[in-house]
């Protein structure tokens, strides 16, 4: 197996190279996974020659139709929730087959199973064993109640249980060692947690980039900056003002742990403030209308900060698998992104690096790509926490010389 990661950023022609690819090695079987719907119908239009199948909900359920079409030895486009389900049978099919996978954005190979302390010593007691590498064994036959989800993922093997306060799932690494080939199209792989479990797995990865030649987008051994990204920082326009940036100025400031804290104490005088500074920004310092507002903070503190003009215009800080924002060119970006510290001490007692920074700052220019910016046009944006404002404004100094260099 060899695993190939375009990490390149958006808009410099990855999916385009991709297909590309899967267009012309006709000899291949090809696997393309994306959180985009609209993504699939696009590599069912873009490689009619190649007729890619979308597994479809019928019958033996999808997972049921995505075996038909792998046994039929079909090209299959689909998205990242199918390719949680895979399982034994799935391998087996996929490995039979010689496929190669084109995986568009990281997937998530690692998911938090959040489970109360209180849950969490029932279970110890009556239902699970950890044996000595952290490995969950559900024990309880004949289980049926609330943690038959949690039954089924540790019947596969994948639970761990660390430190006795995480409980972890993670992604079967067999299913990727069924393909031939892979190659994943993201942005900042460094910080992102596929490279920490391919780091623990031993799997290494190599580098590859994108170029426009002959009228279209190909794979290159070699990674370039495409040239838009020299004008990024004269269409990006983060709003200073010392007075609404103010609420920011602790490192931690406007973390998921400061908006807990802000929110025990009478009153709510910083939640309020921080209410007050959004209606402040959209419409006086921005003066947008409804439409062309987005905005973020953390799912629980959604209805704190919400106010009229901007309220309907809330996305999720990581979201990724939507393009329905592009029009919006006026944003606000209320959070300070930390790593989960209890898989980050994970990952570090398995002798993996983790980049917070760099986590941090690839979770909002994901966010921030759902909007006007990835059509090219202008955006201004309202980011009030000081360390996350200046990772964006370094990030953007850094891509600019980046591409002068060349």
């Amino acid at each position: 197996m060899t695993v190939k990661v375009c990490d390149m950023i958006m808009g410099a022609g990855k999916t385009e190279s991709a297909i590309t690819q899967m267009n012309h090695d006709d000899e291949s079987r090809y696997i393309f996974i994306t959180p985009y719907l609209d993504e699939v119908e696009r590599i069912k239009r873009s490689c009619t020659v190649r007729d890619f199948k979308d597994p479809q909900n019928k019958g033996n359920r999808k997972l049921g139709d995505l075996h038909r079409l792998l046994a039929a030895g079909s090209n299959i486009a689909s998205t990242h929730s199918l390719f949680e389900m895979y399982n034994a049978e799935t391998i087996s099919l996929i490995r039979a087959g010689g496929y190669k996978l084109i995986l568009d954005e990281v997937f998530q190979v690692a998911q938090n199973l959040e489970i109360s302390p209180k849950d969490l010593k029932m279970l110890r007691a009556e239902m699970i064993e950890v044996d000595e590498d952290c490995k969950v064994r559900w024990v309880k036959e004949d289980y049926q109640g609330r943690f038959e989800d949690l039954r089924d993922m540790c019947m596969t093997g994948n639970v761990i249980l660390y430190k006795e306060c995480l409980m972890l799932w993670l992604y079967p690494i067999e299913v990727f060692h069924a393909f031939q080939d892979i190659i994943i199209l993201t942005y900042m792989f460094d910080a992102q947690v596929q490279k920490y479990y391919f780091d623990m797995a031993g799997i290494e990865v190599q580098r590859i980039g994108t170029v426009y030649e002959r009228g279209e987008y190909h794979f290159t051994e070699y990674i370039r900056m495409p040239e838009y990204v020299k004008t990024l920082h004269e269409k990006i326009h983060i709003l200073e003002d010392a007075k609404l940036n103010k609420i920011g100025d602790q490192y931690a400031s406007l973390s998921f742990s400061w908006y807990e804290r802000s929110r025990k104490v009478k009153g709510q005088p910083q939640l309020r403030q921080m209410r007050n500074n959004l209606v402040n920004v959209f419409t006086n310092r921005f003066g947008s209308a409804t439409g062309q507002n987005l905005w973020t903070t953390f799912k629980d503190y959604q209805d704190v900060l919400k106010g009229k003009g901007y309220t309907k215009g809330f996305l999720s800080y990581n979201i990724r698998a939507t393009n329905a924002y592009r029009g919006r060119d006026h944003l606000a970006y209320c959070v300070n992104v930390f790593y989960n510290p209890l898989m980050k001490n994970y990952f570090l007692d398995h002798g993996v690096e983790v980049k917070e920074n760099e986590y941090a700052l690839g979770e909002m220019i994901q966010w921030i790509w759902r909007s006007a910016i990835r059509d090219g046009k202008e955006i201004w944006i309202y980011v009030p926490s000081r360390r996350m404002r200046e990772l964006l404004k370094q990030w953007l100094v850094c891509l600019s010389s980046t591409v002068s260099d060349e």
